[in-house]
């Protein structure tokens, strides 16, 4: 039967201050042996041993409750002194529980330092009350500030697991925000060209209803991740590239250079219909005998790196990139930069025969990674 997350760390705690234990009681007779070494009657090693081992396990079993009871005990703001007077009195009862139990675990041994001498318990307990008070009081404490040490040490483990959830939360809400600007951007345009087409071609108008359906169907799934390999973006852009064929006719070509590695790297949802509505918009659409769109994929040097190119006029003269850069690709620029800090690179750039590229450069992955 295979062990519990809990069972198995109890036993593996059991095994640890078992060995703690036992290389404790190692070292002690080896320091008293070797002290004893010296004098006129060496100290004999199997009752040296016998005795050690006593008295470092008679520890462990008391750490147990020691433990438990820091557990219970937990240092509090503005109950300091509550704290350290209830350790005080653990602090008694342990060293009376230690003397107790280690005199009855020697008693009617013969005293390493005078062989001819039997230990009996009252003897023992004389003895050891005295002179183990104070030690002991010291291994307590030290027993309480290793607890409150990895006390503090797993609190602040868990604060910094919960500031990362919550940081991945709020990625992940400001992503689906992001996202969810992009889809009335493309819908409202769809629908203005099916409008257009309902009269004039109403097969062709058909077909787009059907071609939106299907965008929408994806692209308001709040089950899609933030990233996808680039053939499901790719299969998505297709269904987008159909209604605007449709839309276009012979006026829009379209051309592809996805290399076949890159197939299955990870970008974000909806990072390619953006860019391509960009291009067909500023670049295609004004001109009356339409124009040229190329996507292109490819893996260099670590990154992904994607292009959508047009043939149109370009940047506006003077102008700048803003007059192009609307709702988005600025939605595009902030889901990258969430998703990857500032790992990534995004640039609209003309072309030295004319028209416009968007190039985005992020890390090549196959495995989702966030900011």
């Amino acid at each position: 039967m295979a062990l519990s997350s809990s069972a198995k760390r109890r036993w593996l705690a059991g095994g640890l201050l078992f060995g703690v234990c036992t290389a404790l009681a190692l070292l002690s007779s080896a320091g008293a042996y070797v002290s004893g070494a010296g004098m006129d009657q060496p100290v004999p090693l199997g009752p040296l041993l016998r005795q050690e081992f006593k008295d470092w396990y008679a520890c462990g079993v008391l750490w147990i409750p020691v433990l438990w009871f820091c557990g219970r005990n937990p240092l509090e703001s503005g109950h300091a002194t509550r704290w350290v007077l209830r350790h005080l009195a653990a602090a008694c009862a342990f060293s009376v529980l230690y003397v107790t139990l280690i005199s009855w675990l020697v008693a009617g041994e013969r005293s390493i330092m005078n062989p001819g001498q039997i230990l009996t318990f009252s003897y023992l307990m004389k003895k050891m009350a005295f002179h183990y008070f104070v030690p002991n009081l010291i291994m307590y404490w030290m027993l309480v500030c290793g607890h409150l040490g990895w006390d503090y040490y797993q609190r602040y483990r868990e604060r910094e697991v919960q500031a990362a959830e919550l940081q991945r939360e709020l990625v992940e809400a400001r992503l689906d925000a992001l996202r969810m600007q992009l889809n009335p951007h493309f819908l409202f345009n769809t629908l203005h060209a099916i409008s257009a087409l309902i009269h004039e071609d109403p097969e062709a108008a058909d077909r787009m209803v059907a071609r939106l359906s299907e965008l929408l169907r994806l692209s308001l799934d709040q089950s899609k991740p933030q990233q996808v390999p680039l053939s499901e973006e790719m299969a998505f852009l297709d269904r987008y590239l159909e209604i605007e064929c449709t839309r276009f006719g012979e006026r829009l070509k379209i051309e592809k250079q996805v290399e076949p590695d890159t197939q299955t790297a990870l970008v974000p949802f909806l990072l390619l219909q953006p860019l391509v509505e960009n291009a067909i918009r500023h670049g295609i659409e004004p001109r009356a005998q339409g124009g040229h769109v190329a996507i292109a994929a490819r893996r260099h040097n670590g990154l992904l790196e994607l292009r959508v190119r047009d043939d149109g006029a370009g940047l506006p003269r003077g102008a700048g990139a803003p007059a192009r850069q609307g709702i988005g690709l600025s939605n595009t620029q902030s889901r990258l930069r969430h998703l990857y800090g500032g790992n990534f690179r995004f640039e609209l750039a003309d072309l030295p025969e004319g028209g416009l590229e968007a190039r985005i450069a992020i890390p090549y992955h196959t495995e989702a990674t966030t900011a």
